[in-house]
């Protein structure tokens, strides 16, 4: 069976994510954890000549997060003393990473069926990224400790980081994506074993039969 031909894509590790105190402050799992798992998948892609985007969201100079050229905006020190020059650089204003970019071009460019995402965040990046995916073809695989959230609130509700991202990676397992950890992403791409991959049908058996009332 040949290898999935895969390209790591590094979503918006920047600089704001990691501001104590600050509104994008990821809360789940520890930043610093996440942050070296991904430093981890970076090492591994390279080591495989793998094909690697690094990404930046941006909004206008003076804006409250990710304003251009600010601080806040920059790729963390971890990303930017790694990145090379064959790394593709996309810059972006929506959530998803496909959403007015040329990154299915430079994936089909590339022959590439499927893109490995880690960094930020879970609950919108990421998951706005691998729902886009879908409807193109592309598999995605995410690295469910390369990654993170943060607590939200609003009219409709809260929820805290950890429950929140949990329960996406749940969701995404279900339909959008290949759900696992950097360490079986690793053994997976060095071996050339499949990853186990879930799907809707059988997670809504399986959970059916998880929350079945007691007899």
């Amino acid at each position: 069976m040949a290898a999935l031909r895969r390209a790591l894509v590094i979503i918006d590790v920047q600089n704001d994510y990691f501001t104590a105190g600050g509104p994008l402050e990821i809360q789940y799992p520890d930043r610093h954890e996440s942050l070296a798992n991904i430093t981890k998948a970076i090492d591994l892609a390279e080591a495989q000549g793998m094909l690697v985007a690094v990404v930046q969201h941006q909004y206008p100079a003076g804006a409250p997060v990710f304003a251009e050229g600010s601080e806040g905006w920059k790729l963390h020190p971890e990303i930017s003393a790694r990145r090379k020059d064959s790394w593709k650089h996309i810059v972006k204003s929506y959530a998803s990473v496909f959403a007015g970019t040329d990154f299915e071009a430079w994936l089909r460019s590339n022959d590439i069926e499927a893109i490995t995402v880690v960094g930020y965040m879970t609950n919108n990046c990421d998951l706005a990224t691998a729902a886009a995916a879908e409807p193109l073809g592309f598999e995605v695989e995410v690295l469910s400790d390369a990654s993170g959230a943060v607590h939200l609130a609003n009219e409709a509700g809260q929820v805290g980081a950890q429950q929140l991202h949990e329960t996406l990676m749940v969701l995404l397992h279900s339909n959008f994506a290949t759900v696992t950890t950097t360490n079986d992403w690793i053994h997976a791409v060095e071996s050339g074993a499949a990853l186990p991959k879930g799907d809707l049908g059988s997670s809504a058996v399986q959970g059916q039969a998880a929350f079945a009332p007691v007899a």
